[in-house]
């Protein structure tokens, strides 16, 4: 499915959630294209309507030359098995094989006084524009990047028919992809996203995405039109979630540019929660100044918090610049979240502390690279993506260096869903010359001195600043990905550029920087990357604000299905001390091992078993991995950011859910994990714990402490009232020498509840644990039961599922719900579960909801668990 630094306190944006000018629409269809080997004529001849493009294909735009070959069915999918290469690469096929034109016939006939601008948000890498026999651009316009702005009005011609030619050149140079990450490192000669020419995550992208890769619009406005509008907020003192608020400060500027001959004069102004606040404007001709308003006091404000911590509310503001007769000229509408974040130096941990609204924030993060590695993006992508991380119960979301500036649609969702950002600029350790690398053309003195251009990265990244910076989620810019940037683009950057156009966020040097958590253990400061035993996840000490830490993340069956061809479906075995014989497909889309990890639960007998068995070795890796990290807030951490929690691409690692966004047991261990109050077993020590991650003092909650066998026998360890202050770590009660004699033969299951007054949950939690000799041999003769499911509709685009398990049965343990087409019993996608891979105990019921898209006909639920037949369930 393709649908789709200063220890000063640092003050958060706003949004535009969404920015439309007067009238604006996209030039999203309707495109053709031609490789230049197959076009002699230039840019002034294409561009005239009246040249004839037969013989052009259909283009995709926003796009790739690669994407478009895909659509025209003329390379197959490259996530597909060994497809990717099939492909021709551009280092061995010469860039002209991937340089080509793009061609788009629009009709455009502006009124009186109106101007028409053509805009482009991003092209990969070079291009030259021409509009009816016109070249736009004075000289090559570089950097993929860089959004480009064209007035032009007095060039469409009066007929309305308009014919707009854009010839798009490859990065120079393309870089070797020899393999190594980044390939021989070149690309990042460029100031363009390096994973294009290969990494340990995914296999090189053909074309480089060449192309017109971001929007194209068309926008018209009267005389004065509104760029970058900037809004800033300040929220003093320290505050709650709920209840009434002290006032906040609210303040706005925008540019505004005259591009006629003539002085211009009117206001500016905004509309924000029923204040208007105004200014008035004098323009000189072909002038772009940049107005401030006045300050805007907002009383009893609604807040925007991080998820997990409070409600994202968010303020519809209209800016609109009235000519002197009263005319509305241009207009821009954004969505604000009124919001101050903070930092601070932790001298327990030797780390920085993040603090949203005065209050201090535990960072849970997740690493991600970019929705779709061939840049097919689409807001309902980003919707779905951003939407998982906030059900994994996570408050962060990091932008790795080797990427992109993410787009406003990406932050839009982030704003929406409560997720904080920590956004690179594009540098990498590997490509920009940290370390010694054999694979690496250029030497590491030459390498740090990338990209060729810094004055073009400069521009880029002034540019990019403006584009996304109004957006309450952005919290962190970072330099690059475990690398400085180059003095002379670090320093005016750090010191000059983000003061000037931003002035309110922490920035951190490098991914791994001492300014971010001090590096005592030496190394690179990140890692370790993943299977490791559970226990080490809270005892071992890592870096204190870890920004890249990860495990495993093969998917089920199923999702394997969907890229692997069947003679590939083959499981990895394991011989210990010597390692995994794996297939080559699965070598090729990066599988990394489970090594002995699914081995306690009996060898896999199918690539069928592996992949069931590997969810359980999923959710136990990060549910371990955040509790640990929880476990020790404050301490030892002040957060921590998951080495990674997607693939743009068909890999085989690291991912909460796959490519086709179908969830795996990954995503439900840090949802459970990561639950903002939650309760919890050390294996280490044998204690339970809780972990409040919420500004809210929690009283009178009971704890519960029972035992179950394999039989589904339960016993009550202990219950006791208990409670915990706002984010606090407690531990409770030591239970290993009750359980360890109860475990020594099978394993156990040991399940932990907090219950309120009314005795209804607010946590809980169920481990798996071994026998004696550090197997499940329990789970492995578990018997099978059966289970009572009802599914009905609650509304048009939500399910409800009940799974009852009969008393005296045993445990119905880790049981998958999808929701599948009723004919091909495959999997709808994306589906929103509000848990999964659930566990019933005896004589007890679990209530599960699942949100969709809904469909024309209506869909079936489908459940099969460790002891758990499949079966499939009308919806009533």
């Amino acid at each position: 499915m393709n649908r789709f630094s200063s220890w000063l306190p640092s003050v958060l944006l706003l949004i535009p959630l969404a920015v439309y000018s007067q009238t604006e629409y996209e030039l999203n269809a309707g495109w053709q294209c031609r490789s230049i080997s197959n076009v002699k004529d230039n840019g002034s001849t294409i561009s005239s309507p009246r040249y004839s493009l037969n013989g052009w294909q259909p283009a995709v735009v926003p796009g790739t030359v690669l994407t478009t070959l895909l659509a025209n069915k003329q390379v197959p999918d490259p996530f597909y098995g060994m497809n990717n290469k099939r492909i021709p690469d551009i280092y061995h096929a010469g860039r002209d094989s991937y340089t080509y034109w793009f061609v788009r016939d629009f009709r455009e006939m502006p009124k009186a006084g109106e101007q028409v601008w053509l805009n482009f948000r991003g092209v990969n890498y070079s291009c030259d524009v021409f509009l009816n026999g016109n070249k736009l651009n004075q000289k090559l316009h570089q950097g993929m990047f860089l959004r480009q702005t064209y007035n032009i009005t007095s060039l469409l011609r009066p007929d309305g028919q308009n014919r707009l030619a854009v010839v798009v050149y490859p990065p120079d140079p393309v870089g070797n992809p020899n393999g190594g990450q980044g390939g021989d490192g070149t690309i990042a000669r460029n100031v363009a996203h390096q994973y294009v020419a290969g990494w340990d995550w995914i296999q090189p992208i053909r074309d480089r995405n060449t192309g017109i890769w971001d929007k194209v619009t068309i926008q018209k406005t009267g005389v004065v039109r509104i760029n970058n509008p900037h809004v800033i907020t300040l929220v003093p003192g320290k505050r709650q979630p709920d209840g009434n608020q002290q006032p906040a400060i609210v303040r706005v500027s925008a540019e505004l540019e005259n591009s006629t001959a003539s002085p211009q004069q009117g206001v500016l102004q905004y509309v924000l929660d029923g204040h208007t606040v105004t200014q008035k404007v004098s323009l000189a001709p072909r002038s772009t100044v940049t107005v401030e308003l006045p300050a805007l006091t907002l009383a009893n404000p609604k807040l925007w918090w991080p998820n997990g911590y409070g409600p994202q509310h968010l303020y519809p503001l209209r800016m609109q610049f009235l000519t002197a007769a009263k005319a509305i000229s241009d207009e821009e509408t954004l969505q604000v979240g009124v919001r101050e974040i903070q930092t601070e130096w932790n001298t327990t941990t030797r780390s920085k502390q993040v603090s949203v609204n005065g209050q201090k924030v535990f960072v849970k993060g997740g690493n991600w690279i970019i929705s779709d590695a061939m840049l097919r993006f689409s807001a309902d992508r980003y919707d779905a993506e951003i939407r998982f991380h906030r059900d994994m119960n996570l408050n962060l979301i990091r932008i790795w260096g080797g990427a992109l500036v993410e787009r406003p649609e990406f932050y839009q969702a982030c704003d929406k869903y409560g997720l904080l950002v920590m956004q690179d600029f594009w540098g990498s350790g590997d490509c920009n010359g940290r370390w010694v690398d054999p694979m690496k053309k250029d030497d590491q003195w030459t390498r740090r001195k990338y990209p060729d251009d810094h004055k073009l990265f400069l521009r880029s990244a002034a540019d990019q600043i403006k584009m996304i910076r109004n957006h309450p989620s952005l919290a962190i810019w970072c330099g690059g990905n475990e690398i400085t940037l180059p003095g002379d683009i670090m320093t005016p950057l750090r010191d000059s550029i983000l003061p000037a156009l931003d002035g309110t966020r922490w920035f951190i040097d490098y991914s791994n920087s001492d300014d971010m958590s001090y590096n005592f253990l030496g190394g690179n400061g990140d890692g370790p990357y993943g299977i490791q035993p559970i226990e080490r996840f809270w005892s071992y000490r890592t870096w204190p604000f870890n920004s890249e830490v990860g495990s495993v993340g093969v998917g089920d069956y199923e999702s394997l299905e969907r890229f692997l061809p069947k003679e590939n479906m083959v499981a990895p075995e394991y011989v210990k001390d010597k390692g995994a014989k794996v297939d080559s497909v699965w070598d090729y889309h990066k599988y990394i091992g489970y090594d002995a990890a699914i081995e306690p639960y009996g060898r896999a007998t199918s690539v069928r078993d592996f992949a069931k068995k590997a969810q359980l070795v999923n959710y136990d890796q990060y549910r371990a991995l955040m509790e640990g990290f929880s476990a020790h807030m404050w301490d030892w951490y002040t957060g921590v950011i998951i080495w990674k929690t997607q693939n743009p691409w068909t890999a085989l690692r690291g991912q909460m859910y796959d490519y086709y966004l179908d969830p795996n047991a990954c995503l439900y261990g840090l949802h459970n994990g990561s639950e903002p109050l939650h309760i919890m077993y050390n294996p280490v020590d044998s204690m339970v714990m809780v972990a409040n991650n919420t500004f809210k003092f929690h009283r009178d909650m009971m704890m519960v402490v029972k035992v179950y066998d394999m039989a589904g026998k339960d016993s009550t360890l202990t219950q006791v009232f208990s409670e915990i202050g706002p984010t606090l770590i407690r531990p409770y009660i030591p239970i290993g020498k009750a359980l360890k004699p109860l475990a020594k033969d099978k394993g156990l299951f040991l399940s932990l509840r907090l219950l309120d007054l009314n005795k209804q949950i607010v946590s809980e939690n169920l481990y798996w644990l071994t026998d004696a000799n550090g197997t499940h041999s329990g789970l492995q003769k578990l018997t099978p039961t059966t289970v009572q499911v009802n599914a009905r509709s609650s509304s048009k685009s939500k399910i409800e599922v009940t799974i009852k398990n009969p008393a005296g049965n045993p445990v119905a343990f880790f049981n998958r719900l999808s929701l599948v087409n009723s004919q091909t019993k495959k999997r709808i996608l994306p589906v929103f579960y509000n848990d999964n891979y659930v566990s019933v105990l005896p004589g007890e019921e679990k209530v599960i909801t699942m949100e969709y898209t809904p469909t024309a006909d209506m869909p079936m639920v489908s459940l099969e668990g460790w002891n758990v037949a499949e079966q499939f369930f009308s919806v009533k």
